[in-house]
This record gives C-alpha cells, sequence and structure tokens, in this order.
C-alpha cells in the first residue's frame, strides 16, 4: 500500500497541521505503509507536473492550514493541475483523507472544500480532519487529541485495505458532461504515416539513441550547473564573512537539491565552511537552493527568509539572528 500526502500550507514553524501528519505518518508507518510526502511550497514551480505522482498512489491525504481565509493557494494550484492533467481513471480509484487545522477560523469549510474538489475529480473523498488550534505546543501534548489523529489514521489504512465502497455522487455526472471532449480523427493517410514511422525499425531505432544520448548531455550539464552553484555559495560566503569577536556556533544547511549539506563553524575570527554532514550542528537550516540564492545576492536576509517561511530553523534562535551581522549579505558594495 502506497499513501502520498501533499501538504499545502507554508511550512512554518507551529504549524498544527504539521503535528497532525507526523502523528499520521508515525501510525501509518508502523502499519508498514509507503508514505511519500510532498510539500507544496517546495514543489511550487513543478506543481503542475505533480498529478503523475498519484499513479502508484492507493491513497492520498490532502493537508492545509487555514491562516487567515481558505486553504491556500498551493494546495488550489495543485488541485487545478489534477482536473487539468490528472488521469481521472486512477484517480477515480483512490481514496482521499483531508486535513484541516485553523489558527483562526474556516477548518471546516477547508475540509469540505477538499471533499468537493476531490469528488468533483472522480476520486473518493473520506470524512477526514478538522480542527481549531490556539496553542500549537498544548495541542501537541494533549494526548486524548492525539488518540483522536492515530485512530483516523488507522481508520484510513483500513478504508483503503479493505477497498470500501461508496454510494455515487451527482458530481460525477456533471464531471463527465464538462470533461466530454470530441475523440481525435485522423484520415487514412495520416494514420498510414504514422504507423509506418512506428513500424520502421531503424528509425525508432534513431530516436532511442537520439533521446539517451540528448539525456546524457543534459544531466552532465546539470551536474556541472550544480557543482557550479555550490561554489558559488561557499565563495559568497567567504566574500562576506565579518567575524564577531567571542561568537562561536555550528550551523549546518540542508539545501534542497544539493549533493551534501553545508556546514558552517565559525570561531571568532575563523570561519569553516565546506559540503560535508556535520552530525551535532548547534542551528539546523532547511532551504531550497532558490531561496539560499536570494540571500547571497542580498535580496533577502536570514531573519526575512525565516520570516517569511522560506527557512525552516531547528536550535538557538539567538545565534541564528547574529547570521545577518556576521554575513552583511544585504549590504551595498
Amino acid at each position: 500500500m502506497k499513501i502520498n500526502i501533499y501538504y499545502g500550507g507554508r511550512g512554518i514553524m507551529g504549524d498544527p497541521t504539521q503535528t497532525v501528519l507526523k502523528r499520521f505518518q508515525d501510525v501509518l508507518d508502523e502499519l508498514n505503509v509507503k508514505v511519500e510526502r510532498y510539500n507544496l511550497y517546495e514543489e511550487r514551480r513543478s506543481i503542475t507536473s505533480l498529478p503523475n505522482t498519484l499513479y502508484d498512489a492507493d491513497g492520498v491525504i490532502l493537508a492545509s492550514t487555514v491562516e487567515w481565509y481558505g486553504i491556500g493557494g498551493y494546495m488550489y494550484e495543485f488541485l487545478d493541475a489534477c482536473w487539468l492533467y490528472g488521469n481521472k481513471e486512477k484517480i477515480a480509484k483512490i481514496y482521499m483523507c483531508p486535513i484541516v487545522m485553523s489558527t483562526t477560523y474556516g477548518e471546516r469549510d477547508g475540509k469540505v472544500t477538499l471533499q468537493s474538489a476531490w469528488d468533483m475529480l472522480g476520486g473518493i473523498p473520506l470524512d477526514g480532519l478538522s480542527g481549531y488550534v490556539e496553542d500549537g505546543v498544548a495541542f501537541e501534548l494533549n494526548m486524548d487529541y492525539m488518540a483522536v489523529i492515530e485512530k483516523k489514521a488507522e481508520n484510513f489504512y483500513r478504508i483503503i485495505s479493505q477497498k470500501r465502497v461508496v454510494l455515487p455522487a451527482s458530481s460525477q455526472a456533471v464531471k463527465q458532461m464538462v470533461t466530454s471532449m470530441d475523440p481525435m480523427n485522423l484520415t487514412p493517410q495520416e494514420t498510414e504515416q504514422l504507423s509506418k514511422y512506428v513500424s520502421d525499425e531503424n528509425y525508432v531505432q534513431t530516436q532511442k539513441e537520439d533521446i539517451k544520448e540528448l539525456s546524457s548531455r543534459f544531466k552532465t550539464l546539470m551536474q556541472n550547473n550544480a557543482a557550479s552553484e555550490e561554489d558559488m555559495i561557499i565563495a559568497a560566503f567567504k566574500k562576506h564573512f565579518r567575524p564577531v569577536r567571542d561568537y562561536r556556533a555550528t550551523f549546518k544547511f540542508m539545501i534542497k537539491k544539493m549533493s551534501a549539506p553545508l556546514s558552517l563553524e565559525i570561531d571568532g575570527e575563523k570561519m569553516r565552511i565546506e559540503y560535508r554532514d556535520n552530525p551535532s550542528p548547534q542551528i539546523l537550516c532547511k532551504i531550497s537552493q532558490e531561496k539560499m540564492n536570494d540571500i547571497i545576492s542580498g535580496r533577502r536576509s536570514f531573519q526575512h527568509s525565516f520570516m517569511y517561511g522560506d527557512m525552516q530553523i531547528k536550535g538557538d534562535f539567538t545565534m541564528y539572528r547574529m547570521l545577518d551581522q556576521i554575513f552583511p549579505f544585504t549590504e551595498h558594495e
């Protein structure tokens, strides 16, 4: 069994939806379910291709957080992509569990929105889970709430395992009318021409070799670009290093798509930076390559990146705030 999680929140610290998803995933892991998670805020440039990830899924969890109004733009964009590019025959067999938590108001409306959207796509929406959270820490420590979440995860697993049948809905008739398309009609000459290409082994083999060569060139180009990006980041840190007396800290930057974590050690006037795994940093930072480039080019500071949810940190926040003073990328030269 395989379940995909699509998280439509911003990934900020204290998001109650993340707490619910973690407990859900822990239960599914214990049940030996293969779980794959997609954070839509990290995949926003490739959301239109995410419907392809539904092909091998038995169930999906659509999760979002209502911070002020509605389920958020990332989730709407993903659902639009499913409508435009998704395989409706495959979606029709997929059970969907909506999870919508709110820090303001509207969690139930958000859950209904996800259920209605999945129903219109032709899938199988389930009851799901919604709730209002005022204090994220108190919510996470409440064992009664956690028990409710665990039971909901177990029930989701049972429904998929037993392939429970649900009654049809009128939205399916609407979907068929809206998505009805005329078949592609080819003339006898066009059909013959296509058949000739397909049956020509030399032509097919040539096409395969060309594709293989192009793929090899593209892979090499991507590797070279990645290496140059890594060197550029280290060079920028070294160029803008402004040591602060008696400041000591170790950082580990998990930069998406980089070959290894970026380890940064500062000891007063000395700095050591390299790509290697540091198992015990004082501050752990997670960021995309694009957002790291925004920082080192001076378009955004470390503090702003954290406040806007572009960087997740774990550790001593006071030490993290010193980064903008030690590495003043935003200064004009």
